[in-house]
């Protein structure tokens, strides 16, 4: 019997690449989304032709339309949220509560569901953030690492403290869960306040020989193409032992520097480009790596797509879509 599935952000990056993986699988997708960031494009519509779709234009934070919201779902997945640095630094308050909120009124939701098997709470790698800064954090970090919070009053602390508490509500709510944390998930479709757009679309702006600023050189990340995580997602929605467990989304290896990554970008584009070392990003990790080992034995999966060659399909979709082409960014 095919799910019925409610994906909240469901117009945002990994919503949309989330639901056309449930569409194909056969599931009936609704989903939820009120364009704060997401865009009406190209890819949601043709999305939203398909059978088995149907979108709202609701506020999570508004309990009656919450409440209107279908009691017959499956499985849940929440990725509302307000992110980004622009608003963790101006909107700290709204992040607080509003993050707070919208979870609040949709585990209530998922409380009332007829026969729900699963809430997903999108959570963030930015939790580990007070460890790093206080403690000695292993990285590859693991799941299981103690979590610390960072100075309550800088803003920035603001959304990882939301997803901490959001965390533990799901925790505490007792609905069957599975909370992930994502790191550095890429791909078409992103949005452009991402260092791999920002990078793309540098080198497909310059000319042979041009030389481009790169910020953090030395820091290193891992990064994982949406593929990917959309196949570790589906397989953790399929296995009963991912119930009420905590796991990191993404890949492990190999852990580029952001020059490294910068270097791929611009290769990408078929050009010969030089690159401006600048400084650190302020508050940016020097590393972060997620260690994968939990995830890979609950699922029995990996990442499979090469950093190039992901690149390259992230840059082939930014170049027809939004640097040639006529497609909205998501904001």
């Amino acid at each position: 019997m095919s799910k019925k599935a409610l994906i909240t952000g469901g117009a945002g990056f990994i919503g949309l690449h989330l639901a056309n993986r449930l569409l194909e699988e056969g599931c009936q997708v609704h989903l939820v989304d009120n364009f704060s960031r997401a865009v009406n494009d190209t890819e949601l519509r043709e999305t939203l032709r398909r059978k088995k779709s149907e979108f709202l234009n609701i506020n999570l934070n508004d309990v009656k339309e919450v409440e209107n919201l279908d009691l017959d779902f499956d499985v849940i997945f929440h990725l509302a949220a307000i992110i980004g640095v622009v608003h963790v630094l101006e909107r700290s308050y709204d992040v607080l509560y509003d993050n707070f909120r919208m979870l609040g009124n949709m585990i209530d939701l998922a409380r009332r569901q007829k026969n729900l098997s699963r809430f997903f709470f999108a959570s963030t790698s930015e939790v580990y953030a007070g460890t790093l800064k206080y403690y000695d954090l292993p990285i590859p970090t693991p799941e299981s690492t103690p979590l610390a919070v960072t100075d309550l009053s800088h803003q920035r602390t603001s959304y990882m403290l939301s997803k901490i508490y959001g965390e533990a509500l799901c925790r505490h709510s007792g609905i069957p869960f599975t909370i992930f944390r994502p790191h550095n998930i890429y791909g078409p479709r992103m949005g452009m306040s991402h260092v791999i757009p920002e990078q793309l679309k540098k080198a497909f702006e310059a000319k042979d020989s041009d030389r481009i600023d790169v910020f953090s050189v030395d820091h290193t990340r891992c990064f994982c193409y949406v593929s990917d995580a959309i196949e570790m997602l589906w397989r953790m929605m399929n296995c009963n032992t991912c119930e009420n467990q905590t796991l990191n989304l993404g890949t492990q290896s190999p852990e580029v520097t952001m020059k490294n990554l910068a270097e791929v970008c611009h290769n990408a584009t078929q050009k010969k480009l030089f690159i401006n070392e600048n400084p650190a990003t302020p508050g940016s990790p020097y590393r972060r790596c997620p260690d994968m080992n939990k995830t890979i034995e609950l699922i029995d999966f990996e990442s499979q797509v090469d950093l190039h060659d992901g690149i390259a399909k992230t840059y082939d979709w930014y170049r027809e879509y939004i640097f040639e082409g006529k497609n909205i960014s998501a904001r």
